[in-house]
């Protein structure tokens, strides 16, 4: 299967917030076809978070030669889903992503997981893909056992897949490339972005413990800008994961998402979308060689 570059439009919120049409324009301008969209206000918009009726969003994405690959939902709820998939499979789009989660004990772990299960369940039945989207907390351990192995474990794979963020995975203390292994074709979205020097240790279970309540304060501490930088241009090895995920054969979509930029949004995902074409034309030389 091959990989192709997918944009997470968290990357240019403010931009799109000031100019949605202008910005998408200059996003297919850039290159980048395969859009993943944010909508952090599910509970009164259940489209992409702009207001936007599905018939104009569209039209509007087919003038700029776009397409919807997936969108995050937030606050996801069985009880707005049947909403969220009707507008979704209106604009052609096959897949929804929770996009986080916070847990104090095992117990919330496995109350999260059902409802997963039962969204996932009732995507499936409409013809949709349904996604856990992780950060680093995914990696703390309830009764000696990472949040997402349990999620992994009471989660039906036909229902619940994983797109993985590498980035996030690493600070968890994960490496990604035998991860990207262990979950095989549950995994066909990667999320990539790139880790600065300034983010020490890498692992942030190393500064706080694996013991610590991890909520939405205690999160934000690690989600600055200094720790972020575009694809390409930190310490991250992105082409052994593409390898990885080439070899694999599972994955669709190495999708960017840069939380934050010292740089205008524009200017950082274009060097974020040069960088990793390029890295793709190597891997794709090396693994066919003339």
């Amino acid at each position: 299967m091959s990989l192709s570059i997918g944009l997470q439009v968290f990357s240019i919120r403010k931009e799109l917030a000031k100019d949605f049409w202008g910005t998408l324009e200059k996003v297919a301008e850039i290159g980048y076809k395969n859009i993943e969209f944010a909508n952090h206000s599910a509970g009164t918009d259940f489209g992409v978070g702009f207001n936007i009726d599905a018939d104009t969003l569209k039209q509007g994405m087919e003038r700029l030669g776009l397409k919807t690959i997936s969108a995050h939902i937030h606050p996801m709820s069985v009880d707005i889903m049947d909403q969220v998939i009707d507008y979704h499979q209106a604009i052609g789009n096959n897949s929804l992503v929770c996009g986080i989660g916070f847990w104090k004990n095992k117990a919330e772990v496995l109350a999260f997981s059902k409802e997963l299960n039962i969204i996932g369940e009732k995507c499936r039945k409409r013809g949709m893909d349904f996604y856990y989207h992780n950060h680093f907390m995914e990696f703390q351990k309830f009764e000696g056992q990472t949040v997402m192995d349990i999620i992994l474990e009471n989660t039906e794979k036909e229902f619940v897949k994983i797109e993985l963020d590498t980035y996030w995975a690493i600070r968890g203390g994960i490496d990604p490339i035998p991860y990207l292994r262990k979950l095989g074709d549950r995994c066909d979205l990667i999320h990539q972005k790139d880790l600065t020097l300034e983010a020490k240790p890498a692992n942030i279970f190393e500064t706080i413990g694996e013991e610590c309540e991890i909520n939405s304060e205690k999160f934000r501490e690690f989600s600055k800008v200094e720790y972020f930088t575009e694809v390409g241009e930190g310490t991250i090895d992105i082409r052994s994961i593409i390898k990885e995920a080439r070899d694999i054969g599972a994955a669709r979509y190495i999708i960017l998402e840069q939380d934050h930029s010292n740089r205008n949004e524009l200017e950082s995902i274009a060097i974020s979308y040069r960088n990793l074409e390029r890295l793709l034309i190597e891997n794709e030389i090396l693994k066919n060689p003339r």
